[in-house]
């Protein structure tokens, strides 16, 4: 019986994934994959996704009747044992023999024939001693930081902070948000858009934080001509609503652009601004390059090094961040970040911040974002540049959102849980969206 494509596929990325610290959802979206069939990227993005989710409770599974400790297995043999682990523990649709034969046949397949045994051996014993999963990371009964990481797999060093910060019950909403597959959700230019999407076989429902927001219910969308054209893109509502607050100018600056959904809010919000947008990266910009309105100026350079006197009265630094608030659609983030990566992050976040003060004009506002949860990357970072540099102000962000929904571009009613002090905090679970921080700075 020969290995499955959805199975070649999802064994090809996680190791790309370990091994060159690539995105998952990025990879599932690449051109190598697009000839996959409808069903065979579905069970791919499945194993993918449920893999990374749910590691480390697949892990302990394994080694409770793995003869060999972990760090001992290769990793395409411990690959190929998360892949069927995963399937045995969450799929019951998909028959245990198949998942165990062809993990079986991926090992040999990646040279590593002499595992085979060791790897049938291993999923023999995970079929016998197999239970039903209890996965409560959502129940209200889960009181102690320890129950809640190993049951929601998430390390334990993260849920502890976030039940600092958050308390125990928002951060099992945000554990259990993590856990679930979302619907992606896009930003309509206008309804011609909608009505070319619905005739290419998507079933879209309304946004529940933005009247301009789509969920796609149904449908590929990445199979659409207006995403391969790059007229349409995935963007988390939550990631529309930091563009929203940047709000109207005739001068803006992005900072770190790509991959484009804010710099193309910004530039459809403000017809006939001056946009230049920022990319540090020469592939990413290039990629910025064809999915922004070509009335928008791109630079490859890093914004800490950008000489101008022009000054910006509309300026947005969406800064390179942990992406804790993004653990739903990058689970491979929690398995990557060490506590030491939020001080080195804060470093670079807090230079970024600082050359962006320069070139906001008198007058003008600058919106400081990350898609993280920590403090270091946030109310930290905004706190030390206003100490450092006293010609801006933190503003409220509430009336900002307060005229969002006036407008009736903001369509959820509690505006309240919106806002964290002055700053805008969304937070997974508690928000059907990622988790975003903005901070507004007006130089005075």
């Amino acid at each position: 019986m020969p290995i499955s494509p959805a199975r070649a596929a999802a064994f090809e990325i996680l190791l790309r994934v370990e091994r060159t610290a690539a995105y998952a959802s990025e990879l599932l979206h690449s051109a190598k994959y697009e000839k996959l069939s409808q069903d065979d990227h579905g069970l791919t993005t499945e194993l993918v996704m449920g893999v990374l989710r749910w590691r480390s409770l697949l892990d302990a599974h394994i080694a409770n009747v793995s003869s060999q400790p972990l760090p001992r297995i290769d990793l395409e043999v411990l690959t190929a044992l998360r892949l069927a682990a995963y399937q045995i523990d969450f799929l019951d649709r998909i028959p245990a023999h198949a998942a165990v034969h062809e993990s079986v046949e991926l090992v040999k397949w990646a040279r590593k024939r002499s595992a085979a045994p060791f790897v049938n051996a291993v999923l023999r014993k995970l079929l016998k001693a197999h239970k039903p999963l209890a996965i409560t990371a959502s129940g209200e009964h889960i009181d102690d930081a320890a129950t809640l990481a190993q049951l929601s797999a998430h390390p334990l060093w993260i849920v502890e902070r976030w039940i600092q910060q958050f308390g125990i019950s928002t951060t099992r909403e945000i554990c259990r948000f993590d856990q679930q597959p979302r619907q992606p959700a896009i930003r309509l230019q206008n309804a011609t858009a909608e009505e070319e999407l619905r005739r290419q076989g998507l079933e879209l429902a309304p946004g529940r934080l933005l009247a301009s927001a789509r969920r796609v219910i149904a449908g590929n969308l990445t199979q659409t001509q207006a995403f391969r054209e790059g007229r349409m893109v995935i963007q988390d509502e939550a990631s529309q609503l930091v563009a929203l607050l940047v709000g109207k100018g005739n001068k803006i600056l992005d900072c770190c652009a790509a991959p484009g959904g804010k710099t193309r809010i910004l530039a459809e919000q403000n017809p006939g601004a001056r946009v230049l947008a920022v990319e540090l990266h020469p592939q990413r910009a290039r990629l910025l390059q064809k999915r922004i309105p070509p009335t928008v100026e791109v630079l490859n350079l890093d914004v800490r090094e950008l000489k101008t006197n022009e000054q910006f009265d509309r300026i947005l630094a969406d800064v390179p961040c942990s992406g804790t608030g993004t653990l739903v659609r990058h689970p491979e983030i929690k398995w990557r970040l060490q506590l030491q990566d939020l001080a080195d992050r804060h470093a670079l976040q807090f230079q970024i911040l600082q050359s962006a003060m320069q070139h906001v004009a008198t007058g003008g506002e600058l919106v400081y974002s990350t898609c993280s949860l920590e403090p270091e990357e946030n109310e930290k970072v905004v706190q030390r540049a206003l100490t450092a540099d006293s010609s801006c102000r933190l503003i409220d962000c509430r009336a900002r959102l307060e005229h969002l929904c006036n407008t009736g571009e903001l369509v959820w009613s509690d505006i309240d849980s919106l806002s964290r002090g002055q700053y805008l905090r969304t937070l997974p679970g508690v928000h059907p969206c990622d988790g975003f921080f903005a901070a507004i700075l007006q130089r005075v």
